[in-house]
């Protein structure tokens, strides 16, 4: 973000003579000033507009204030807020967040059109906030940042929400977005059927479909789930510190939770060992498709964001008494599995 522009934008305008043949010198001089109060979709812009008119008729139809765009060099045909006054400032509202925008004061009138010299600004990134209020981890692997916290959400980014649905049968025979608690029970995580994960929320083909992650991250693909398993394997986490073969489950547990196992590297075994990665995944469950739940402490299940067909859709899962991170692609799109975030 450019701090202070200190040039501003000297315009002369000579026009008419007045009654004793004087000319009329208008001077106006429109510094643009930098933005301040900068939020994920707001932020306040500055500036000061000075006239010197000597010899000159009151302008008409004067307006001034601000122009802004996401493109270079914003003018009159772009947004345009009205600011009376000298040292103008005023809230601008509805920006996009991690946005570059495009400022300029300026000031029309019968005269002609002046704009300051552009500053520009950019918008905070979106916040991923849980169902405390509180902030969403996340963490750099390679090329990708994940969250590390399952998603709690109850509604689509634009607001629209997510229906609960608790009745096995009504479960069963979904075909549009749906979320339930662990065996119903408002103390316990929330799971998404793979229609939610996808934004489908009605039945109608010509309707767009929903977002269902914040702005600025995605449900991983299939694709993306290998790139985080290879950059585990690659990096050292594998249980027995090899960089080959599929052997990161116990990095990606938390260290409670799971149902005990002497396997060999296995998730329940020696559980304080789990967790290198911090992916943290807790051994949540499930809901099946006829409306049944999973045992908690036996798995966890992510959904992809990867169709195999009409029906059937790809997933991750971490088991109890296995070591390696397992990709199954023939699971019923009416499941209910927990939900990770990338960024975009």
């Amino acid at each position: 973000m450019k701090k202070l522009l200190l040039l501003s934008a000297l315009l002369i305008f000579a026009c008419s003579t007045d009654s004793e043949g004087n000319p009329c010198i208008y001077e106006p001089t429109l510094t643009t000033q930098a933005a301040t109060d900068i939020t994920e979709t707001s932020a306040t812009l500055n500036g000061v507009i000075s006239i010197v008119s000597e010899n000159c008729d009151v302008p008409n139809n004067t307006e001034q204030g601000f122009v802004y765009s996401t493109e270079i060099q914003p003018t009159l045909e772009d947004t345009q807020v009205n600011v009376n006054g000298t040292n103008i400032s005023t809230t601008i509202e509805g920006l996009t967040p991690n946005t570059t925008y495009y400022v300029r004061a300026f000031l029309t009138n019968n005269f002609g059109d002046f704009y300051g010299d552009e500053i520009d600004f950019m918008t905070a990134e979106a916040s991923l906030v849980n169902c405390d209020g509180n902030p969403i981890p996340s963490i750099v692997y390679g090329t990708q940042e994940w969250t590390v916290e399952n998603a709690c959400h109850t509604t689509y980014r634009d607001g629209t929400s997510i229906p609960e649905v608790t009745d096995n049968t009504e479960w069963a025979n979904l075909t549009t977005g749906a979320w339930a608690y662990c065996n119903n029970d408002p103390t316990k995580p929330r799971f998404y059927n793979w229609f939610a994960v996808m934004g489908i929320h009605d039945n109608d083909e010509n309707t767009p479909n929903k977002e269902f992650a914040p702005e600025g991250w995605h449900v991983p693909t299939d694709a993306e789930w290998t790139t985080l398993e290879e950059y585990l394997i690659a990096s050292g986490y594998n249980y027995d510190d090899t960089t080959t073969g599929n052997k990161i489950a116990k990095a990606m547990a938390s260290t409670t939770g799971w149902i005990s196992n002497t396997n060999p590297g296995a998730i329940g075994n020696d559980q304080s060992l789990n967790n290198s990665s911090s992916f943290k995944t807790f051994p949540e469950g499930n809901r099946f498709y006829d409306g049944s739940f999973n045992v908690e402490g036996y798995g966890a299940i992510f959904w992809s964001s990867t169709e195999n067909d009409a029906n059937l859709a790809l997933y991750r899962y971490l088991y109890y008494n296995t070591s390696n991170l397992i990709r199954y692609s023939l699971s019923d799109k009416r499941n209910g599995f927990s939900v990770r975030f990338v960024r975009d």
